[in-house]
């Protein structure tokens, strides 16, 4: 009776579990809008974050109508599940929880697909893709290994979807890209279409970005957890998908560090999700040793994809998602067949003749490995086929991309009339392709400013002055730099008796650029530059001594330190407002 009672116990506890990883997983859909978002620029953000709305709101009623009953209906020759309405007809009896689950995982498949053709796609003809994905795609192939289909039948294993769900969602992503072609300024060509130059397009937020990841890591507690039912299964669960994303973003960091001169934030950001997905199909199966092997591999993996992709297929994929999804979900999958061990808890893998079976490193041979090969290639195949078809009729009825005029002014105001995501900010987008030749050789050799020749102060710091008409004794200077060095300049002015000034923030660019630095393995080509826009107006300071302050602290030895000009003021107006009276100064410029 005891045992009885607690067994009921469980049952309740993990039916309530269940439900909450239910809600996790659908708390995914926001990690993937902020990191969409703050992968992509700022011109398109009310767009993505919509169709990350969306994308779920549609596969609810596409999934209600046909996905459900695909995906675990009554089993039609280990290939489909039969169509029902069993949701409206016998909704007392009906798998409530059962549904739920299987929707938010639904969902996540088709977000996938919308990271990679973000900045470019119709937003009609997303939400109508997002709609077969949820309706036919994603439910048929994931009735093959968990609605008792096909591969269910000879043993292939995932646990969560490494294969079914993010495999899919990848390969839908890299076709949809393909199909729709690179953003306005990815990939410079020649003259014979040859691809000479891959151009980085920086995210607008990484920490909208970060914040995704750390959301979706959180969720993932859910994906791969919900479906355990002891205790034990559910600790080992949490261990392996905590150990396996970690050591991807420990991987990821230490090789761009090694190829790059610096730890690329945005690649580990993408490894730290690409751990967790390689993890989730063999989470219930394998021990730490194989989850840190899995881990530090797809960290490798995330890095060769993005590489991949850019460099040989010059497939524009904008957030990354081919490489985190579709090449380690293929790898995950492909790991249970190498580290499925019987030494976690609740093992299960066994053949169609109910013989255990175990991976590659621990003794179980290739057959699990043969399995799971079977079973990435079938449903790679059934995605690659029905997604192209999908894509193809939408691209020959409605059309898939926006046009150039559209994509450059940004899909927030052409496709939602959003005037900006950001209102109240003042947004620039200095991510442009814009081509410049450049004098490289900027370095005068010395650094320091005292040891440096007139030359050199000049060419690193040049001054403009303005004709002076009549000299009045006081003059407006206005002083150009380098974003970095205001507080420098502040100091320098506060000390020389300067203490009023207009400060404004500006974009600029000249000799000197910000290149040399890689963002997800390509070099930024930035031909806007944060600046700082300086000016003062003095009269009893001496004009000489603020401009020679002024050089000596933006002097670095390089020419485009900074830029001085010097306007006299040619006269001065008395203006009475109420009680006060103000100095109206006129330039001569």
């Amino acid at each position: 009776m005891t045992a009885e009672i607690f067994g009921a116990i469980n049952e309740k506890v993990f039916g309530v579990w269940f439900l909450i990883g239910a809600a996790l997983v659908f708390w995914m859909q926001a990690g993937f809008a902020m990191c969409e978002a703050g992968f992509t620029r700022a011109k398109n953000t009310g767009n993505i974050i919509m169709k990350n709305l969306m994308d779920f709101c549609i596969g609810t009623v596409v999934f209600i109508l046909v996905g459900f009953g695909l995906l675990l209906g009554e089993d039609l020759a280990g290939v489909i599940g039969r169509p029902g309405f069993d949701i409206f007809t016998d909704y007392a009896n009906f798998d409530w929880s059962n549904f739920v689950f299987n929707l938010v995982f639904c969902a996540t498949t088709a977000t996938i697909v919308s990271g990679s053709m973000a900045e470019r796609t119709k937003f009609l003809s997303y939400c109508i893709y997002s709609a077969v994905i949820s309706a036919v795609i994603y439910p048929i192939e994931a009735h093959w290994t968990w609605g008792g289909g096909w591969l269910s039948q000879i043993g292939f294993h995932d646990f969560a979807g490494s294969n079914c769900i993010h495999m899919v969602g990848g390969i839908s992503a890299m076709i949809g890209a393909a199909f729709l072609g690179p953003r306005i300024g990815k990939f410079v060509r020649d003259k014979s279409g040859k691809v000479t130059k891959v151009n980085a397009f920086p995210g607008h937020n990484l920490t909208a970005a970060a914040l995704g990841v750390f959301i979706l890591w959180l969720g993932w507690y859910g994906f791969n957890g919900a479906a355990c039912t002891t205790l034990e299964q559910l600790g080992s669960v949490f261990v392996t998908t905590t150990v396996a994303p970690a050591l991807a973003t420990v991987t990821c960091m230490i090789f761009t560090w090694i190829k790059y001169g610096k730890p690329d934030v945005s690649m580990c950001l993408n490894a730290s999700l690409a751990g967790l997905v390689a993890i989730t199909a063999p989470c219930d199966v394998t021990d730490v040793f194989g989850s840190i092997v899995i881990g530090i591999i797809a960290g490798l993996l995330v890095c060769f994809g993005v590489w991949l992709l850019d460099y040989k297929l010059h497939i524009d994929d904008p957030v990354g998602a081919v490489a985190v999804h579709c090449v380690n979900g293929i790898w995950g999958t492909l790991a249970v067949g190498l580290f499925a061990t019987d030494t976690a808890p609740g093992y299960s893998i066994a053949d169609s003749a109910g013989n255990v079976m175990k991976g590659l490193f621990y003794g179980g041979g290739f057959k699990l490995l043969g399995i799971q090969c079977v079973g990435v290639l079938s449903t790679a195949a059934w995605t690659a086929v029905t997604i192209s078809i999908a894509f193809i009729l939408i691209k020959a009825v409605i059309g898939l991309r926006v046009s150039e005029e559209e994509e450059i002014i940004g899909l927030d105001a052409t496709e939602h009339g959003l005037a900006s995501a950001y209102s109240g900010f003042a947004i620039m987008d200095v991510s442009n392709t814009l081509s410049m030749n450049v004098n490289e050789n900027t370095d005068l050799g010395v650094s320091d400013y005292a040891q440096a020749s007139p030359a050199m102060k000049e060419a690193s710091v040049p001054v403009v002055s303005a004709p002076v008409h009549t000299d009045t004794g006081i003059h407006k200077v206005v002083i150009i730099a380098k974003l970095a060095r205001y507080d420098a300049l502040r100091k320098s002015m506060n000390d020389l008796g300067v203490t009023g000034m207009t400060v404004t923030q500006v974009m600029g660019c000249g000799v000197q650029r910000g290149s040399g630095e890689m963002y997800r393995g390509v070099e930024v080509d930035a031909t806007l530059l944060p600046k700082v826009k300086v000016e003062v107006v003095v009269s009893k300071i001496s004009v000489d001594d603020v401009i020679e302050a002024a050089k000596k602290t933006l002097y670095t030895g390089h020419i485009g330190d900074g830029k001085i000009f010097v306007y006299s003021v040619d006269r001065v107006v008395k203006v009475r407002t109420g009680e006060e009276n103000f100095d109206a100064l006129q330039d001569v410029e």
